[in-house]
């Protein structure tokens, strides 16, 4: 249980909704910042505007997966209000309060880092990447049946990169029938995709692969679809990249050819918010009943 705790969730969209039906029924408190426009009522939580919260008596403050802008925005789809996280926010809460984030960038590690509070960036977890894979693929799917006019059965299909993402999309569109190539770096990962009868590729020869491709999925976030690979795809591929922004395709030059690329990352909180957020409720859950413990 979370008797006692105090919780803020600030900002988000329809996946915190279910972070925070989880985290009341733990009995925890939880001030709702950035939710003004939403209807739901939830047992033991709070709407409050930001300047209304008693930051002092917070044990943790979870972010929206997006984390914070450059200037400590926070996005939020529940309120017209402009939300900030800001270094003197963070010194007013107890020093063993927990900001958790999906993501990070340079503002919200130096805001972390000068405030001396500890960071939790839930998407580098193992657990949670690989449960986000799941509705990550259906959605890759779902784009991959949109904007083509053939069947996944029988099209060439590159994949890129080979992680926790990578290795569910490379699997999922092969058991669908499609002709997979799979690019990697590792020589582990090119050994796992052999052995999982898949046809491997140094992603340093990506430019040799893509010649004859019909649909090209990108997960390294750098700029590895470059304009040069681009230059000898066929004018009727696709190309999904599900890496975070800015993703790592040209997309300037893939539409000065004509070829449609599309940046596609957070397929989890778009194709099934309501899966994607009991997967971080139920992760959250038991981080904040072990926070005392680190």
């Amino acid at each position: 249980m979370l008797t006692g705790k105090h919780i803020v969730i600030m900002g988000g969209d329809a996946r915190q909704l279910e972070i925070i039906r989880k985290l009341s029924t733990l009995d925890g408190k939880i001030s709702m910042v950035g939710f003004e426009q939403l209807d739901d009522g939830f047992v033991g939580a709070t709407k409050k505007q930001i300047d209304e919260v008693d930051f002092q008596s917070v044990d943790a403050i979870l972010l929206p997966v997006s984390g914070t802008g450059q200037q400590g925005e926070v996005e939020t789809i529940f309120s017209n209000e402009g939300i900030k996280l800001t270094q003197e926010i963070l010194k007013k809460t107890p020093d063993h309060c927990v900001v958790y984030t999906g993501i990070t960038n340079d503002y919200l590690n130096q805001t972390v880092k000068s405030a001396n509070r500890r960071l939790v960036k839930l998407l580098e977890r193992d657990d949670i990447a690989i449960y986000n894979s799941i509705p990550t693929v259906e959605g890759t799917i779902m784009m991959a049946i949109q904007h083509t006019d053939i069947t996944i059965h029988s099209s060439k299909v590159v994949v890129i990169g080979f992680g926790r993402v990578g290795m569910s999309v490379a699997r999922t569109f092969a058991a669908l029938g499609a002709d997979v190539r799979v690019g990697a770096r590792n020589s582990s990962h090119i050994a796992r995709i052999t052995e999982m009868g898949l046809k491997p590729f140094h992603t340093s020869k990506l430019i040799d692969q893509v010649s004859d491709v019909d649909i090209c999925i990108n997960t390294i976030p750098t700029l590895i679809v470059s304009a040069d690979v681009i230059a000898q795809m066929p004018t009727n591929s696709l190309i999904i990249d599900l890496a975070s922004k800015p993703g790592g395709t040209d997309f300037r030059y893939a539409e000065k050819r004509g070829i449609k690329a599309l940046l596609a990352p957070g397929l989890p909180g778009i194709v099934a918010p309501k899966t994607a957020g009991q997967i971080l409720a139920n992760v959250l859950a038991e981080l904040l009943k072990d926070q005392d413990k680190k």
